[in-house]
């Protein structure tokens, strides 16, 4: 007997028990979508973004919202504060826009969304321009009236810095113990003398089957030998300077020369004293594993601005962090008994025969003089950063010496013993120069400029050659999957793999005709240039910390030729985007 059926597929959704909910004719209207995707945990920003945008569309649809705009940050850590997340605030700016289309904002996770107090610094911007706020975990869309709302959503937040802590808190402890325990390497560039080898399948059975590998330290024979030689010399009575010298005059690479690739932020221009006194101080040449000797510190961005957020530094960790592993973990290159007498010996000297001096550079500060142009300034002649000094008390210089070149430098032929650079008689043309770039004879250039300057240029391109990065970005991720599959360390890829995304993603969005993720307009420039006032008053009369970090945000770069008494200065400005590389 055959059953007539009229409607299938109502009759296949009650027997699947699947309820369907009926669109509406009236209801929220075109919305945007925001997400975050941190990389930290080898996420796939993919799969990331897809389940978030699912989660939001399903949440508003029902309503009659559809997703008509997309912003999602990748790489960035929840606890960055909007305003410097780069979809974040593209969305931010997009507020202002009349012609948005759209008026309101659904998220796929409120906790990926905000961290600690950051919605309550947020939602008044998006009440201000009329921009509702639909977030999952409230069940419908933000309330600014409703306590219950507000009281939800810091919940919320710090649930979030809450998850935030515990997982770093975790993962520092498993590390501990796989050092403690095992004396796992732990990723990150080999000590000199040592190279990063493969040592079979990782021991996490998930891991393995993926294809990840155990990597461990081997002696590189070369190079162990130099640091032989290093620790030898230390204990015959030479000082760091004095061992740096005598490597040079003997033509020995120094770490940078031989690993580039490892060691891209250096100049590989000679050893260096600095370079010596890490090799000295450096115990995991006894063979035992060490892990957590310097530790990442969160300060803030701006003291006096506290919702500007956190900045990441790395200080040495108080010795109690510190963790060894019980036995050996890897070949020793010197002796325990030789470490120990290296460090005996070098606070025996920092200590004896100069003690005044030695407490008075334990105990000095940092003074509270302003170099507003710390780290720009370099030196023509040997290319070097000019170091700031204060001279009479009073007068600020930047200075380059030609002591501290490496012995046998080809640019101590032309090198005057100092070169100096005032820095009062340079602030003055500086800000001029830079307040003409925005003056109204120039801002289209300056405008362009801008634009231009960012990933991908802001130029449009044709299809084909669209078509073809795309192919190229995705020939490289192959690539890189590929040899992770060989047994590399992941670890190692993370950049190039990131950088190939966002290759792939903006020859995409080139492709469909829509603007590649984190890139701003032309009207987005003119419109913060414009917010700005004129920019050549405002740097005559700015304060001098706001003046310097003005500077850096420019990503100002001088060059001093002494010869001629002339300064070149170029600025690269482009739009802020942290990675993240601890916690969610």
């Amino acid at each position: 007997m055959t059953v007539e059926i009229n409607n299938p597929w109502k009759v296949l959704d009650d027997l699947l028990g699947v309820e369907v909910v009926e669109p509406v004719d009236v209801g929220i209207g075109p919305v945007a979508f925001y997400g975050r995707c941190s990389t930290e945990d080898n996420q796939d920003p993919e799969t990331s973004h897809s389940w978030q945008v699912g989660t939001a569309r399903k949440f508003v649809e029902p309503l009659g919202g559809t997703v008509t705009a997309e912003f999602f940050d990748i790489g960035q850590s929840r606890s960055v504060p909007w305003e410097r997340r780069s979809d974040a605030a593209r969305l931010l700016a997009e507020l202002k826009n009349p012609n948005r289309g759209w008026s309101a904002v659904v998220v796929g996770e409120g906790t990926r969304c905000w961290f600690g107090n950051q919605f309550s610094l947020i939602a008044p911007k998006f009440a201000a321009y009329g921009v509702e706020l639909w977030v999952p975990e409230l069940g419908g869309k933000f309330d600014p009236r409703n306590p219950s709302h507000k009281m939800l959503m810091s919940v919320l937040g710090g649930m979030s810095e809450s998850e935030r802590q515990h997982v770093q808190a975790r993962v520092r402890a498993a590390m501990d113990a796989q050092v403690l325990n095992e004396g796992r390497h732990q990723g990150g560039r080999a000590p000199f003398g040592y190279a990063v080898v493969d040592a079979g399948p990782h021991p996490n059975p998930r891991k393995a089957a993926e294809g990840y590998r155990l990597r461990v330290l081997e002696i590189d024979p070369e190079a162990a030998e130099i640091v032989r030689r290093i620790f030898a010399e230390y204990l015959d009575g030479k000082g760091d300077r004095a061992i740096a010298a005598g490597l040079n005059r003997d033509s020995i690479a120094c770490p940078s020369a031989r690993k580039p690739e490892q060691n891209r932020h250096r100049l590989a221009d000679g050893w260096q004293a600095s370079t010596v006194r890490a090799i000295l101080d450096n115990p995991r040449y006894t063979g035992f594993a060490v892990f957590g000797r310097w530790t990442r510190h969160e300060t803030l961005l701006d003291p006096e601005d506290v919702a500007a957020g956190h900045v990441t530094r790395f200080r040495r960790a108080e010795p109690e962090q510190v963790v060894r592993s019980r036995r050996p973990a890897h070949p020793a290159i010197v002796s325990v008994e030789d470490f120990t007498e290296t460090q005996l010996a070098r606070r025996s000297r920092a200590s004896g025969g100069m003690r005044g001096i030695a407490k008075l550079e334990r105990t000095r500060t940092t003074g509270t003089r302003p170099y507003l142009l710390r780290g720009m300034v370099r030196c023509d002649i040997c290319g070097r950063k000019m170091q700031g000094a204060t001279i009479r008390k009073h007068d600020t210089y930047y200075r380059c010496l030609a002591r501290s070149l490496a012995p046998g430098s080809a640019a101590l032929a032309e090198h005057p013993r100092t070169v100096n650079l005032r820095e009062d008689e340079l602030l003055e043309p500086l800000n001029d120069w830079i307040g003409r770039l925005f003056e109204r004879r120039n801002i289209d250039r300056t405008v362009a400029a801008l634009v231009a300057s960012q990933d991908g240029g802001g130029i449009p391109t044709d299809r084909d050659a669209a078509k073809q990065r795309l192919a190229e970005a995705e020939k490289k991720l192959r690539r890189f999957h590929d040899a992770i599959a060989a047994g590399v360390d992941p670890a190692a890829l993370v950049d190039p793999i990131n950088e190939a995304q966002s290759q792939r993603a903006t020859a995409r969005a080139e492709l469909t005709g829509t603007r590649a993720p984190g890139l701003i307009t032309e009207a987005e420039v003119r419109a913060m240039i414009d917010s700005l006032g004129n920019v050549g008053e405002a740097l005559s009369g700015a304060d001098p910390n706001e003046l310097g970090q003005l500077y850096s945000e420019l990503r100002l770069n001088l060059r001093y030729t002494q010869k001629e008494r002339t300064v070149i200065a170029t600025v690269s400005p482009r739009v802020f985007n942290e990675r993240v590389r601890g916690g969610t």
